[in-house]
């Protein structure tokens, strides 16, 4: 950016706009070049004449080598030394902000076990957490755990007929997911079961002391499996608030509407009616008198705003839930509250099955911590066969496994929807996350065995394998930016897959260790050093750890 603003300022001495300058189709014809096409109305010449005026005007100086007419065209280098230092040396500094942004990642369901799925919620929403913080937001993040709801009901019917005490403390996740299976099976037969859940849940609304229990055991025994897997994926939360927390507030959210007028009875029910909007009614209570997650989410929107003064308040929610997202944004918006348009949904695609889509209530799942622990275990297997030696080779396994499980789903761009598969997640071949941690390790090695890095001739990195890596280096900012701008980590992944990849071609090509020229050995140390800490430093937004060795 620097050496773009020196051109820029010698354009703007002779009122050419800044936007003209383009990069040349060939490195050979400059850094930079300057067609003269439309100038001609300006200097009433031809486009070469205009071109060789403009080269006698602008004279070379610190930052800019030569500039040369080649035809129409009027092509500036740049100092090669001054610039290639520049790209080394800088540093990626966090910007400052002032804005806040709520962010709501995660968001499981109470008394479920985390399956492959909620992956892309979480891991998505985490980098996002860290690409934002990055560049300068305050950014809260929140678990808007699903804490509260029928299911519920549903859990504690089953749990009283079909549940014992010591099975579900042996293996809390695993033997609930089993009753809910159980109860769903079973009421396929008899709907009748359903009316019961749906008993059980107004039991628990209605503050009764056995469905409150049940509720504070399962929540607990849910919770502390959680913390276990957050913590195995470096994800953490400023804000565990679920829809139980906003609870003792749904009252006065519908009251509030009541207020604006804009709540209509239907068949018992209380609802929104948004026909005009080309929407579905948004049902704030249903005939029972229960809530339901709209009801939570409108008063989770209102307490936010309050409390955080956000500038955006985003949801990182299946793409499944638009729909429920528009009803309660534009609930919002009809009530009056300026700041509804700040409310956004950042969708992704579903995770599918091999054989069809994820369901708990159906027993088709794939829990994480199974592919996490098949993921580590590959990892263990390769290391023990090509690197048996390695230190803390248990922690690199699990770096390495959780990074080509990670980096498998962000990679993808969120919008669209994937399919699991055992191969392609395991595959440790290609553009994957074991990749990219190689090539960090193979960078880390070239430094360790380095010797000479004084006086570096930054001038010397000239072959297409350094102009390349010098390039990627200096995208890092770019992709950043994209990443948080449209709100996907998948641009940070693909942006660390082409700077690992020109790492690999410049390793190949660029001998650091043998090669005779020590001004130039330093400054492809300096360059690998740089390439090291970009890679680095990606990885962490993206939630992930770098071994030094692999």
């Amino acid at each position: 950016m620097l050496f773009q603003e020196k051109i820029h300022e010698l354009l703007k001495k002779e009122k050419i706009p800044a936007e003209l300058l383009q990069a040349p189709p060939n490195p050979e014809m400059g850094d930079y070049a300057l067609p003269c096409f439309t100038l001609g109305k300006q200097y009433k010449k031809a486009p070469q004449e205009i071109a060789k005026q403009l080269q006698a005007k602008f004279k070379p100086n610190k930052f800019i080598e030569k500039i040369e007419a080649n035809g129409p065209y009027l092509n500036f280098y740049l100092n090669k030394a001054l610039y290639n230092k520049e790209i080394i040396e800088a540093r990626h500094k966090k910007k400052t902000q002032k804005e806040t942004i709520v962010l709501d990642f995660s968001q499981p369901n109470i008394m479920k076990p985390f399956s492959i799925a909620h992956l892309r919620s979480t891991m998505i929403g985490n980098a996002l957490y860290k690409i934002l913080k990055q560049e300068g937001y305050k950014v809260i993040g929140v678990n808007h755990l699903g804490d509260w709801g029928t299911q519920f009901g549903k859990m504690m019917y089953a749990y009283e007929t079909w549940g014992n005490k010591e099975d579900l403390m042996k293996d809390p996740m695993h033997y609930m997911t089993k009753l809910y299976v159980k109860f769903h099976k079973e009421a396929e037969n008899n709907p009748s079961l359903e009316d019961k859940g749906r008993e059980w849940f107004a039991r628990l609304e209605n503050g009764d002391k056995k469905a409150k229990a049940y509720w504070e055991l399962f929540s607990k025994l849910s919770l502390k499996y959680y913390e276990k897997t957050y913590k195995r994926l470096h994800v953490t939360f400023d804000s565990w608030a679920g829809e139980a927390f906003y609870e003792p507030q749904l009252k006065g959210t519908i009251d509030l509407l009541q207020k604006k007028h804009l709540v209509e009875k239907s068949e018992g029910a209380l609802i929104i009616n948004l026909e005009k909007y080309n929407l579905p009614p948004c049902i704030i209570q249903k005939s029972d008198g229960s809530t339901i997650y709209a009801t939570r989410d409108l008063a989770a929107a209102i307490y936010r705003a309050k409390a955080y003064k956000f500038a955006k308040n985003l949801y990182v929610v299946d793409v499944r839930q638009s729909l429920h997202f528009q009803q309660v944004f534009k609930t919002l918006e009809l009530a009056g509250f300026p700041w509804a348009k700040d409310c956004i949904h950042i969708p992704f695609g579903t995770m599918n099955f091999e054989d069809g889509v994820m369901s708990t209530r159906k027993g088709i799942i794939i829990f994480l911590e199974e592919v996490l622990d098949k993921a580590v275990e590959r990892v263990e297997k390769i290391i023990n066969e090509k690197n048996p030696k390695l230190k803390d080779k248990k922690k690199v396994a699990e770096q390495v496994g959780i990074a080509a499980v990670v980096f498998w789903d962000l990679s993808h761009d969120r919008v669209k929807d994937i399919t699991f598969s055992w191969d392609k997640v395991l595959d440790f071949n290609g553009e994957t996350g074991p990749y990219i941690l190689y090539t960090h390790a193979r960078a880390a090695s070239i430094l360790r065995k380095a010797k000479q890095t004084k006086n570096p001739n930054y001038a010397k990195l000239s072959t297409p394998q350094e102009k390349e890596l010098l390039k990627q280096i200096t995208l890092f900012e770019e992709a950043l930016q994209k990443s948080a701008d449209q709100y996907k980590p998948s641009i940070l992944a693909k942006y660390l897959v082409a700077l690992a990849q020109a790492f690999n071609d410049f390793y190949e090509k660029c001998p650091c260790l043998t090669e005779q020229d020590k001004s130039l050995v330093a400054a492809r140390v300096v360059l690998v050093k740089k390439t090291k800490e970009t890679i680095k430093q990606a990885l962490s937004l993206l939630g992930l750890e770098a071994p030094e060795e692999m």
